[in-house]
């Protein structure tokens, strides 16, 4: 069973810290206990906190992601996670080019999770400015992760 998950986005601002803190609360709730964790593919907001409007956005549905720092994906995450999901088809892309032979991780796009969701991708509301959308769709992907750890 997958028990150490990491969500993975271009910049680790809005998307997968939000599935991370989505997926913790969801997990906490169903009394399970999972390692997640979240990463971004570029090095660019690294040690920042999660963007302001995204944090807002999450603490009015009672997700606290202020603890949060950004980070970029490495080499290691593909042996200290089983599981590394992406928010869209590029960071899934890199992902693959980033992945070491013999490495046991999975990898999938978050999506792929809730094939009902009506989406392909998570939109990034750092430029649709779709905050409350974004999280729409994580929280129904996360159930449906959740549902099938379960």
């Amino acid at each position: 069973m997958t028990h150490r998950i990491l969500f993975v986005c271009l910049g680790n601002i809005c998307r997968s810290p939000s599935a991370e803190g989505v997926l913790r609360a969801k997990a906490a709730a169903r009394g399970l206990s999972l390692q997640i964790d979240s990463c971004g593919t570029g090095g660019w907001h690294v040690g920042e906190a999660p963007y302001g409007p995204m944090q807002q956005a999450a603490n009015a549905r009672g997700y606290d992601l202020s603890g949060l720092r950004a980070r970029q994906l490495t080499g290691s995450d593909f042996d200290q996670f089983d599981l590394l999901i992406a928010m869209d088809a590029d960071n899934l892309s890199n992902m693959k080019r980033l992945h070491p032979k013999g490495s046991q991780a999975q990898l999938a796009l978050f999506t792929d999770f809730a094939p009902g969701c009506g989406a392909d991708h998570v939109p990034d509301p750092y430029y649709t400015r779709d905050f409350d959308g974004t999280l729409d769709l994580i929280e129904r992907c996360a159930d449906a992760l959740l549902d099938q750890l379960s």
